[in-house]
């Protein structure tokens, strides 16, 4: 393991106790075989004036929820060493109660809830003390007799704990254990199952004896000596969308699938062991909270299901609570023929999923070499599974965002009308594919819901393209936006040339009729409902003169999207139509040319702007609401529907 003290500079100017275990927190952080979204711990011992004047030893100790990655001195809790002693000498607490406890024994109210470790971290005596759930100490702790192992590799300079869950029993067993075996030479303890946690006087110390005892485990471990393997052939984009589809309506609510195919993935899912190390759990228990316990194998979701619900039934009754049945489906799928599928309710937690995958995949292999990979069983991972405090957690999160786990693709997404629905649609909770000629939407957003494809509408080929690598990412497609438009140059019909004529009609009406061949299929399975908006113009009602290419192509542009309307709603797509005007925050409206059409009308170019029945100024956000309306609930039960946001406009009144 390479030592990053040195090479990790302090990221703060202060100094003290609390920026020492920022810096060690954030060195640990920077390994990302060590602690992985939210995992790992970290404390200090300290000693503060209150506002009495008074010495008061405390502990800052991780608060929940923060990364180790990117903690900043706000993320840690400050609690009473004597309250936490108190604490350790009684005999039984529930884990709720205990955070309560934990929260009552802070010295700064506004501190973030602290780890549910920390207790642990009390009981040890050294100042500074770091947590890890190391891949390598996990392949050595996920065995059929892992205490062995450990002993083999570090003899008496380890304390070893047995398997116990989280919690105030975790710390009521290390202490009992750290009784019996810690020395004056005692550089770590080993939590089977768990993790590592090292300690000493500095951060650096403590890091330090991380680096020492993982190198330990990594030489034991030794290197890998697998075959590299090709990859494998990525699902049809209508498979992954009929998977999605059928995991979305068991989970009763719309699900984030996304497709891996490379090396690695097909380097595990080709071994011939598949099916048996893919059913024996977890590496670390806390994963079942992002994995479910068990990957699915194959492509038999209602079977999974089946067997989830079978899984409750049999340890449901190991909580002294009632306990609600989760979603039942699973979050890893593997198949030697297309690779792996990483579940979540959002993009993030399928991110996560499959982080967690690959890593579990290192942890596997590491562990056959060395013995036979073996994790906890079912009833310990049920009870971390349906933990009251993940319960608890479920029962105070608020309501997902209204388009959560739902997937748009919008065209002309790079600026204007589409760039605000993109954007809209996207705080509403969407992952969005966005589509533009223009190299600038692949880097608009760093947002991992945001995918960015350059493309021309008028290329097939291109926006096939489009459609797979936003199925790949994401699983499916639930919300089709045609934003992508072209306004010819104003011309008489005795001078209107033919190319422009007809390149006008490939853009506005010919690419989207392409384009809706190829989502069909796609919008067909989307969980509840497929939903289309085609952005129109008030041109189709009230046409202008010299705007004849425009007016035409848009008024059959709209006609199209009423006979997919009459087409697809046997299918429940529903496809409406929204016609803007005037809408002058986009590139079409150049500074020169609204100062030309305001002096045509003899305005200034503010009146011009509102020269409306309700003299409003109509914005990209007024038409992406409209548009959000249109994908929403509101518009549940209407299609072929065509709504004006114009202000008004007394010609197409």
């Amino acid at each position: 393991m390479k030592n990053l003290w040195q090479s990790l500079a302090p990221t703060r100017s202060e100094t003290g106790a609390l920026a020492e275990v920022v810096r060690g927190s954030r060195t640990i952080g920077a390994h990302e075989d060590l602690v992985l979204h939210g995992g790992g711990n970290s404390s200090i011992k300290d000693t503060v004036t209150d506002v009495t004047g008074a010495e008061v030893e405390v502990l800052y100790v991780k608060g929940s929820g923060w990364n180790m990655a990117t903690i900043e001195p706000a993320g840690f809790a400050p609690l009473r060493m004597d309250r936490l002693r108190e604490l350790l000498s009684i005999e039984s607490i529930t884990d709720s109660v205990l955070v309560n406890e934990l929260r009552c024994a802070m010295i700064r109210s506004d501190a973030p809830d602290a780890s549910i470790e920390a207790l642990l971290h009390a009981l040890l005596p050294a100042r500074a003390v770091l947590h890890s759930h190391a891949d390598a100490i996990v392949s050595l702790t996920n065995q059929e007799n892992p205490e062995a192992l450990i002993r083999e590799i570090y003899g008496s300079d380890v304390v070893v704990i047995p398997y116990v869950m989280p919690g105030f029993d975790l710390a009521r067993v290390c202490a009992r254990v750290w009784a019996e075996q810690a020395g004056p030479d005692t550089r770590g303890m080993v939590l089977l199952n768990h993790g590592l946690f090292t300690f000493g006087d500095t951060m650096e110390e403590a890091y330090g004896r991380h680096v020492e005892l993982i190198t330990l485990a990594e030489e034991r471990l030794g290197a890998a000596e697998s075959a590299p393997a090709a990859p494998v052939k990525a699902l049809d984009p209508e498979r992954i969308a009929r998977l999605r589809g059928e995991l979305s309506a068991q989970a009763g609510r719309a699900l984030i699938v996304s497709s891996d195919t490379d090396s690695e993935v097909a380097a595990f899912v080709a071994r011939p062991d598949l099916a048996s190390v893919a059913s024996r759990g977890p590496a670390t228990p806390d994963h079942v909270i992002r994995t479910k316990r068990l990957p699915l194998v194959g492509t038999d979701i209602a079977g999974y299901v089946e067997e989830y619900r079978a899984y409750f039934e049999r340890n449901k009754n190991r909580s002294s609570e009632p306990v609600a049945l989760l979603d039942p489906t699973p979050r890893i799928i593997l198949d030697p023929g297309f690779g792996m599928l990483s579940v979540g309710n959002t993009v993030k937690d399928a991110q996560i999923v499959r982080d967690i995958a690959r890593h579990t995949f290192n942890i596997i292999d590491s562990s056959e070499r060395v013995g036979t990979y073996t994790a906890l069983g079912e009833g310990d991972l049920f009870d971390v599974e349906y933990w009251e405090l993940e319960q608890a957690k479920l029962r105070m999160s608020g309501a997902p965002a209204e388009l959560a786990g739902q997937i748009a693709l919008v065209t002309g997404a790079s600026s204007g009308i589409g760039r605000g629905c993109a954007e809209y649609l996207m705080g509403l909770g969407a992952a969005v594919i966005a589509v533009d000629i223009s190299a600038a939407v692949v880097d608009l957003h760093s947002d991992p819901r945001w995918l960015g494809v350059q493309a021309d509408v008028c290329d097939p080929a291109g926006m096939a393209e489009a459609l797979r690598l936003g199925v790949e990412r994401f699983g499916g497609l639930d919300i089709l936006v045609v934003a992508a438009g072209v306004f010819a140059q104003s011309s008489p019909i005795s001078e209107l040339d033919a190319a422009v004529w007809e390149r006008t009609f490939a853009i506005n009406v010919g690419s989207v009729q392409s384009l809706f061949a190829q989502a069909y299929p796609l919008l067909a399975h989307a969980p509840g409902c497929g939903r289309v908006v085609v952005i129109g113009s008030k041109n189709v009602a009230a046409p202008g003169p010299g705007a004849a290419a425009y007016s035409a192509s848009k008024a059959a542009l709209t006609q199209l999207a009423r006979v997919a309307a009459l087409e697809w709603a046997p299918a429940g797509i529903r496809v409406n139509t929204v016609h803007p005007d005037a809408v002058f925050d986009t590139g079409l409206w150049t500074e020169d040319l609204l100062n030309e059409r305001a002096a045509k009308y003899g305005m200034s170019v503010e009146d011009y702007k509102r020269r409306n029945l309700l003299s409003a100024e109509v914005t990209s956000k007024n038409v992406a609401r409209m548009v959000g309306s249109m994908v929403t609930e509101t518009f549940a039960v209407t299609t072929g529907a065509q709504v004006p946001v114009d202000g008004g406009n007394d010609r197409v009144i």
